[in-house]
C-alpha cells in the first residue's frame, strides 16, 4: 500500500537559500523580545502576582467598563485593574493583595458581589496570597530551568557535537520566541503558561530530532555530497512527515481555541503559535546553522581518524 505523501517524493527545494532572511528575521525578533521583556516584562496572572481576580459577565450583554472601574475604585481597596475580556459584556477586575490575610481578601470578594451581583454574573473568582504567589514563581522558574537543562543534556548525548549545538540553538530560539509572544500580546502569564512553554520545548525537540536523525543518516551515506545539498535533502525527505504532524496538531489546537472555552483558550493559543515556531525553527534555523558550524568538515575529520587508527 502506498503511503500518504503531502510533499513531492523527489523534491529538491532549496531550503538553505532562505537562511539569508530567516537568520536576520529571528535575530531581530529575539532582540526585540529581550528589549520588550526588560522594558515591560510579562503580564503576570493572579498565580504569580497575588491578589484577587474576578471575571464578570453582564446579564444584559453590555458592560459599562468606565462605571465598573469608578465603582470598584470607590471600594477603598487600593488600585484596581478593570478591563474587558472575552465576549461582549465580559469584565475582569483585579485587586491588589490586601493587608489582613484571608479575611481581607474575602471582604473584597463579598463587597464586589454585593455591588455588582444584580447586573453581573460572577464566572470566576480567584484569590492568591503573597506567600503562595512567591512559591509559585520560584517553583515555576526552577521547573523551566531544569526542563531546559535536561533537554540540552539529552541533545548533547543524542547527537554528535555539531548536531547537538544546532539542536540546542533551535530549542533556545523557540523558547525566546514563545516568551516574545507573551510579551507582545500581553497574554496573562500563569501556571498554564509554564505548561505551554514546556510542551512547546517537547514539540521543538521532536521536530529537530526527526530532521537531524535523517541528516546524520545522510552524512554517513553520501560522504562527498556538499553540506548545503545534504541538508536540503534531509529536510525534503522528512517534509511529508513534518506537514502531517504539524497539520494534525494545528487542527486539534484550532478546535481547542474555537470550542474549548476560556479555561483552555490561552493555553491553546500559545501552543498554536508554538507549533508554527517549532516547525519554522527546525527547517530554517537549526538545519542552516550546521553550515556555519561546519558539520561536514568535522564528519570528514572523524572519518579520517577512523581510517588512520586501523593502519596504526
Amino acid at each position: 500500500m502506498r503511503l500518504l505523501r503531502l510533499w513531492p517524493e523527489n523534491s529538491h527545494f532549496d531550503f538553505m537559500r532562505h537562511r539569508r532572511w530567516s537568520f536576520p528575521f529571528s535575530a531581530f525578533i529575539s532582540v526585540m523580545t529581550v528589549v520588550l521583556f526588560a522594558t515591560f516584562g510579562l503580564n503576570f496572572g493572579i498565580d504569580f502576582q497575588g491578589g484577587t481576580l474576578m471575571e464578570l459577565q453582564s446579564k444584559t450583554g453590555q458592560a459599562d467598563v468606565g462605571k465598573v472601574r469608578q465603582t470598584a475604585e470607590g471600594f477603598g481597596f487600593g488600585e484596581v485593574e478593570v478591563q474587558e475580556f472575552g465576549t461582549a459584556g465580559g469584565v475582569s477586575l483585579r485587586f491588589a493583595i490586601q493587608p489582613g490575610g484571608e479575611a481581607a481578601q474575602s471582604a473584597v470578594v463579598q463587597r464586589a458581589r454585593d455591588t455588582f451581583g444584580a447586573d453581573y454574573e460572577f464566572q470566576r473568582v480567584e484569590t492568591v496570597g503573597p506567600r503562595v504567589s512567591g512559591e509559585l514563581v520560584q517553583s515555576g522558574t526552577v521547573g523551566i530551568i531544569l526542563a531546559v537543562l535536561a533537554v540540552m543534556l539529552y541533545l548533547w548525548f543524542r547527537f554528535e557535537r555539531e548536531l547537538a549545538v544546532g539542536a540546542i540553538i533551535g530549542t533556545l530560539h523557540d523558547i525566546v520566541l514563545t516568551v516574545g509572544f507573551f510579551v507582545i500580546t500581553r497574554h496573562e502569564f500563569n501556571m498554564t503558561s509554564i505548561a505551554a512553554i514546556l510542551t512547546i520545548v517537547g514539540y521543538s525537540l521532536n521536530e529537530t530530532v526527526v530532521v537531524f536523525d535523517r541528516t546524520r543518516e545522510l552524512l554517513r551515506r553520501y560522504k562527498t555530497m556538499p553540506t548545503r545539498e545534504l541538508l536540503n535533502l534531509s529536510i525534503n525527505t522528512t517534509m511529508s512527515r513534518t506537514i502531517i504532524t504539524s497539520m494534525t496538531t494545528i487542527l486539534s489546537l484550532l478546535a481547542l481555541v474555537l470550542f474549548g472555552g476560556r479555561a483552555i483558550e490561552g493555553f491553546a493559543q500559545v501552543m498554536l503559535y508554538g507549533v508554527f515556531v517549532c516547525t519554522y525553527s527546525a527547517i530554517f534555523i537549526s538545519s542552516p546553522v550546521l553550515i556555519y558550524i561546519g558539520v561536514r568538515s568535522s564528519e570528514a575529520s572523524r572519518m579520517a581518524e577512523g581510517k588512520v587508527a586501523p593502519a596504526e
